[in-house]
C-alpha cells in the first residue's frame, strides 16, 4: 500500500504526532552532533575555552554546509509531497534522483572553495590568533566530509515526505549514537583533541549516507520511491523547482551564517574570546529548544503539502493550527527553563570557569527572552514552503535574520556594547513576529 495516501485520509492530529515525534527526535539527534562536540571540547584540559572559541568561529561554515543541504533537501521533500498528493509518482522519483546528484555536486564545490581560502575565511569569521589553530583543525575535516553530510541529512527529508517518518528518525538516531560513542574515544583516548571530534562526526555522517542510499536503492526496502539511474541525469526544470522552494531555508541559513559572523566579530570586540565561547554554548542550548520546533515543522510539512496538492483546505488549516500550538508550547517551556536554570545549562559545557558561566547565563537569558513567539515565526515560513509559495517563505525568513537583526547587531553595540549584542535578537523577534502573523492571517483567510 502507498503510505503517502494516509496523509489525505487519517486524522490530522494523529498524523501530526505520527510524523512530528520521529522528526523531533531526529532533529534533536542531529543537533547533538555539534552539541556533543562542544561539550567534550569545552572539557579539554588547559585549552578548553580557546578550543571552544575556535569551534564557535567555524559555525558560519558549518551553517553554510547545512544551508546547501536544506536548499536541496527541503525543496525536494516539499515537491515530493505535492507530487505524491497529485498521484504523480514518476515525477516524484525524477525529483529524488536529481536531488542526490545536486547534493554531492553543490556540497563538493562549497567544500573545495572554503578549503582554498580557509585561513583568511576563518579570520574574517572571527577567529583570533589564539583560536585559529583549533578552528582550522576542526573545520578542514568537516569540509572534506561535506558531501556525505548533505546526502545523509538532505535526502533523509524525502523519506519523511513519502510517508515513512520512523525510518527518517532512525537514520538520524543511528548516526548520532555513533558520533556520541566515537567522540570521547578520538578526543581523549586516542588524544586527537579537536581533530578527533571532527573525524568522529564525518564517520557518523558516512553511516547516515549509507543508510539513506540503501533505503532508496535496496530491493527489499519498503520505500515508495526509488533512486533510478535514468533520473540521475540533471534536469534544469527540476533543478529550478527544487531551488525555488528550497531557496527560503537556504537563504535563512546563509543569513544565519552572516549573523553568526557579525555576532562573533562583535563579541570578540566587546567581550574577547570569552564572549565568543559563551555564544557558542548559547547556540548549543538554543538548538535543543529550536530543534523540536523544526521537528514539528518537518512533520507537518508533508501533511500540508499533500493536502494542498489534493485540494483539501480544511485539513491544511487544521494542520497549521495544531503545529503553531505545539511550537508555542515548546517556546513557553523553553523560556521557563532558561530563565530559571541558565547558569546550570551553561556550566554543563564548561570546566572550572565561573566567569564564562556568569557571562553565558546573562547572555542566554536576554538572547532567548521572547522564545514563546519564535515558534510562530518559524512555522509561518515553513507553511509557505509547504504550499509552494517560495517567495513569501523566503521573505519571512529573511525579515528576522537579515532585514531586522543585522542592522540591530551593527547599531546597538555602539551605544550599549556587549549588552547591545545580547538585546539585538529579542528586538528583531518582536518585529518579525507581527509581520509573520499578518502574512499568515491573509493567506489562511484566502485558502479555498
Amino acid at each position: 500500500m502507498d503510505k503517502s495516501k494516509q496523509l489525505g485520509t487519517e486524522s490530522v492530529g494523529h498524523l501530526l504526532l505520527k510524523f512530528s515525534v520521529p522528526a523531533i527526535i531526529g532533529m534533536i539527534v542531529n543537533a547533538l552532533y555539534s552539541i556533543v562536540d562542544r561539550g567534550y571540547i569545552g572539557h579539554m584540559d588547559k585549552v578548553g575555552t580557546d578550543a571552544l572559541s575556535g569551534l564557535t568561529s567555524t559555525m558560519p561554515i558549518s551553517i553554510g554546509i547545512l544551508a546547501f543541504g536544506m536548499l536541496v533537501g527541503i525543496g525536494t521533500s516539499a515537491l515530493i509531497s505535492i507530487k505524491l498528493g497529485e498521484n504523480k509518482k514518476d515525477e516524484a522519483e525524477k525529483i529524488l534522483g536529481n536531488a542526490v546528484v545536486l547534493s554531492v555536486l553543490i556540497s563538493g564545490i562549497f567544500g573545495i572553495t572554503c578549503l582554498l581560502f580557509l585561513d583568511k575565511l576563518l579570520i574574517l569569521l572571527g577567529a583570533s590568533k589564539e583560536t585559529l589553530f583549533y578552528a582550522k583543525s576542526y573545520i578542514t575535516i568537516i569540509l572534506i566530509g561535506a558531501p556525505l553530510q548533505n546526502i545523509g541529512f538532505g535526502i533523509n527529508n524525502s523519506i519523511r515526505a513519502e510517508g515513512n517518518p520512523k525510518m527518517a528518525m532512525l537514520t538520524m538516531l543511528f548516526g548520532a549514537i555513533i558520533n556520541i560513542v566515537l567522540d570521547p574515544i578520538f578526543i581523549f583516548v586516542l588524544k586527537m583533541g579537536i581533530e578527533g571530534a571532527a573525524i568522529a562526526t564525518v564517520i557518523s555522517e558516512t553511516f547516515n549516507t549509507i543508510w539513506v542510499l540503501y533505503y532508496f536503492l535496496g530491493k527489499r526496502s519498503s520505500s515508495v520511491l526509488k533512486i533510478k539511474k535514468k533520473n540521475l541525469k540533471l534536469d534544469l526544470e527540476v533543478i529550478k523547482k527544487i531551488f525555488a522552494i528550497g531557496m527560503s531555508p537556504f537563504a535563512m541559513q546563509l543569513a544565519s551564517s552572516l549573523v553568526v559572523t557579525m555576532y562573533n566579530r562583535g563579541l570578540y570586540t566587546y567581550g574577547g574570546s570569552l564572549a565568543v565561547a559563551a555564544m557558542g554554548i548559547i547556540n548549543s542550548i538554543a538548538m535543543l529548544i529550536f530543534m523540536p520546533m523544526f521537528g514539528i515543522n518537518q512533520g507537518v510539512q508533508p501533511i500540508i503539502g499533500y493536502n494542498y496538492g489534493a485540494k483539501k483546505p480544511a485539513r491544511v488549516k487544521k494542520a497549521l493550527k495544531l503545529a503553531i500550538l505545539a511550537d508555542t508550547g515548546i517556546g513557553i517551556f523553553g523560556f521557563i527553563c532558561i530563565q530559571l536554570f541558565a547558569g546550570f545549562f551553561i556550566s554543563l559545557f564548561v570546566k572550572n570557569d565561573p566567569s564564562l558561566v556568569a557571562l553565558g547565563a546573562r547572555g542566554i537569558r536576554i538572547d532567548l527572552m521572547f522564545l514563546p513567539i519564535i515558534g510562530i515565526q518559524i512555522m509561518g515560513s515553513n507553511y509557505f514552503q509547504a504550499i509552494g509559495q517560495a517567495k513569501i517563505a523566503m521573505v519571512l525568513s529573511l525579515l528576522r535574520q537579515v532585514v531586522f537583526l543585522l542592522p540591530l547587531i551593527l547599531i546597538l553595540p555602539r551605544f550599549f556594547k556587549l549588552n547591545g549584542l545580547w538585546f539585538s535578537q529579542p528586538c528583531a523577534d518582536v518585529i518579525s513576529f507581527v509581520l509573520t502573523c499578518t502574512f499568515l492571517y491573509k493567506s489562511v483567510k484566502e485558502l479555498k
